[in-house]
């Protein structure tokens, strides 16, 4: 939905040569060992590894190991307890989630959601490319599904930036019948690509995320890292001053009167248990958790989240 004023925001489009040009502005980041901070969101630190490990074998405990890498499955079955080894991967895969559904097209500032998430998703797999590793992931929407298997170089970061910019998505705006679905059945297409020790990236707006929803995205961080990126604009936080306004999708129009604090406190309160939602599942599982307003820069956010040592 947008609102209809006389500065509304024209619906923002991404392009080819556009995505492209951010593999400069990507020179100054890094995936490489440093820390990735909640931005906005208090105390909330988690160590970010860089190159991805590959589960090899278990073995017995040995005093000085890290407790983080005991197999509890093989723990559990035999009596005592064990510990995973791994092995350096040559090239970490970097997978993307990139949320291309109805309600990641909206904005009242800066760039629409899907923009925000396409720009974010360039950086990284340039930043990825640059680093040696592989690319690759989902673009979904409430209807189209595209995978990409993870691949190196240059192409991979092109055949991605095709994937979103030609996706069906920015010209087809038809109502599925339950974004949740679409949203599940994407992050299960998402487990079935990523391999143990890869960097997996998860761009949207997590609407209509539920507990099944949650499941997967905690599994995924089981044997990976995560990176969730909480994208969403100043109206869904806030409503506008006190006053009547006149809202729409294109298609249905809704009226509301911010005269109405209890209306003004739900809508708050709603988009605030949201975003609590996400933070707990990044910091129940130590997943790293960034948020970006449509109206904030990308790299610069990238910039912040990401602290190099």
């Amino acid at each position: 939905m947008s609102v209809i004023t006389e500065t509304a925001q024209h619906p923002a489009l991404i392009t080819t040569e556009g995505l492209i040009a951010l593999n400069k502005k990507s020179k100054g980041l890094s995936l490489k060992s440093g820390v990735i901070s909640a931005i906005q969101s208090g105390d909330y630190q988690s160590a970010f590894k860089g190159r991805g490990m590959e589960y090899n074998e278990s073995r017995l405990y040995q005093p000085g190991d890290d407790i983080r890498n005991i197999d509890w499955r093989v723990t559990a079955r035999t009596g005592k307890a064990h510990t995973k080894l791994f092995c350096e991967e040559r090239e970490r895969p970097v997978h993307f989630w990139i949320d291309f559904r109805n309600p990641m097209f909206f904005a009242t500032k800066g760039k629409f959601k899907s923009v925000i998430a396409a720009e974010m998703a360039a950086l990284f797999a340039w930043t990825a490319n640059r680093q040696g590793d592989r690319v690759g992931g989902v673009v979904f929407s409430d209807t189209v599904h595209h995978e990409l298997k993870p691949q190196r170089g240059k192409s991979s970061v092109l055949r991605l930036i095709m994937t979103m910019t030609e996706h069906p998505a920015w010209k087809e705006k038809k109502k599925a019948s339950s974004q949740q679905s679409s949203l599940i059945y994407s992050l299960i297409t998402l487990r079935r690509l990523v391999r143990p020790g890869s960097l997996v990236i998860l761009l949207s707006d997590y609407r209509g995320l539920n507990e099944e929803a949650r499941s997967h995205i905690i599994r995924l961080r089981q044997h990976n890292e995560v990176i969730m990126v909480h994208i969403y604009d100043w109206l869904e936080a806030f409503l506008p001053p006190a006053g009547q306004y006149r809202m729409t999708d294109g298609e249905q129009e809704l009226e509301i009167d911010t005269h109405n604090k209890k209306l003004v406190n739900d809508h708050q309160k709603k988009f605030q248990e949201h975003q609590q939602d996400l933070l707990k599942i990044a910091r129940s599982s130590h997943m790293n958790f960034l948020i970006c307003r449509t109206e904030d820069d990308p790299e610069k956010t990238i910039r912040q989240g990401l602290q190099v040592i």
